[in-house]
């Protein structure tokens, strides 16, 4: 008659063997995650002490679920993260700059940390106190840090490393209060004067320019593009002969993801709703047939703006570029990013939130307002006539 077999991940009788020599042996058959009993035993110096070593040798064994990998709960967390690293270069949807930035965080945020402990090691406990120290640093590096630590651990967890993943149960992060800050008219005409001085003056110093740097920004005020995307405009994404001139954003520029690399443009914007196409207001259209004009290469997939290598430009070289020329001009915090927001502000205070947030090309509205409307303190003046009417001093009071 056959015994009955055991649960996945239980253990049966505990039996014990005295050899005489002073040690005991405890002995009981474990039926392991692939499904096949096996006999576990363990030594000690009574049988008291035996039963606890063997205990706590098969709790061991129920820590993880052996699946497809050679990775253990005994493994190392480098090894784990070398093991996500690799997994995610197989992912088709992630872009180049996504897995540069996840592994750059992977390397220098969170394996300084855990790079000696086993995954056994590593619980809810040490995770939420990493994270909080992070949080202590910056908002940002906490943010990050908690994305590529639960994507590797889930990763385990999906493969039958570990059974649980230990960062679902850390503490949740205070994401700081944006203040989104936007170019008033007078400041972006400072902008603009201060760019056109640079460029018409003598180059002491730094790249000849070819009028790109103020055709940026205007292209960057009139659709609220990213800077990457600004500069991955190609030929063929360009409509000026049209009575509404037009500008698709369909791809944008990549950073140098190695050493050696150059920037490089990829054939897709941030998301997918951010593939769009924007109608071109007037100071936006004539910058784009100045640089049109300009372009050597007449076929369609030239680039719109290119080194005089005809490479394309970095989005690094251009903020640097940006940032010398108004601090000539004694203007400062003012970033690529901030022409978005000034657009995207400047179509809420005409149109509505829900049209800001289609030139951005944003899927959620709540994201336009908190992150890129600046906003107007000023309450409605309708207020002070509502108050008036309720409580204005009767004659003689």
């Amino acid at each position: 008659m056959s015994r009955p077999r055991l649960p996945i991940g239980t253990f049966g009788e505990i039996t014990f063997v005295d050899d005489g020599s002073g040690t005991v042996r405890a002995r009981a058959r474990f039926r392991d995650w692939d499904g096949t009993a096996r006999l576990v035993q363990a030594s000690g110096h009574s049988e008291r002490a035996a039963e606890r070593t063997l205990k706590e040798k098969l709790a061991a064994r129920t820590v993880y679920l052996p699946g497809t990998t050679d990775l253990t709960a005994d493994s190392s967390f480098k090894e784990l993260a070398d093991y996500w690293l690799a997994d995610m270069e197989l992912n088709p949807e992630l872009a180049e700059g996504t897995k540069q930035l996840y592994r750059w965080n992977m390397t220098h945020l969170v394996l300084p940390h855990f790079a000696n402990l086993t995954l056994r090691e590593i619980g809810v406990a040490r995770c939420d106190q990493f994270i909080k120290q992070q949080r202590r640093v910056s908002y940002n590096r906490a943010k990050q840090s908690r994305n590529v630590l639960r994507q590797a651990f889930g990763l385990a967890v999906r493969h039958e490393v570990l059974p649980r993943n230990p960062m679902e149960s850390v503490a949740r992060i205070s994401r700081p209060r944006p203040d989104p800050t936007a170019l008033t008219a007078a400041e972006v005409n400072a902008v603009r004067t201060a760019i056109r001085v640079w460029e018409a003056g003598p180059r002491v110093s730094g790249p000849i320019t070819d009028g790109w740097l103020g055709a940026i920004v205007e292209i960057m005020l009139g659709t609220s593009a990213r800077i990457g995307e600004v500069l991955a405009i190609r030929r063929r994404d360009i409509d000026v002969t049209s009575p509404i001139p037009s500008i698709r954003i369909a791809g944008t520029i990549v950073a140098p993801h190695s050493a050696g690399s150059r920037p490089h443009r990829q054939d897709h914007p941030k998301t997918a709703k951010s593939r769009r196409t924007i109608a071109l207001p007037s100071f936006t259209a004539e910058a784009v047939r100045g640089r049109l004009a300009m372009m050597a290469d007449r076929s369609d997939d030239a680039l719109l703006f290119t080194t005089r290598n005809g490479t394309p430009f970095s989005t690094a070289n251009v903020r640097r570029q940006l940032r010398r020329v108004l601090e000539l001009a004694g203007i400062e915090g003012v970033s690529p990013h901030m022409f978005r927001r000034t657009a995207a502000t400047a179509i809420n205070d005409h149109a509505g939130v829900d049209l800001a947030a289609d030139l951005l090309g944003h899927v959620d509205p709540r994201i336009t307002v908190q992150h890129y409307i600046r906003r107007d303190e000023m309450v409605d003046p309708a207020t002070a006539e509502i108050l008036d009417r309720a409580f204005a001093k009767q004659d003689g009071e």
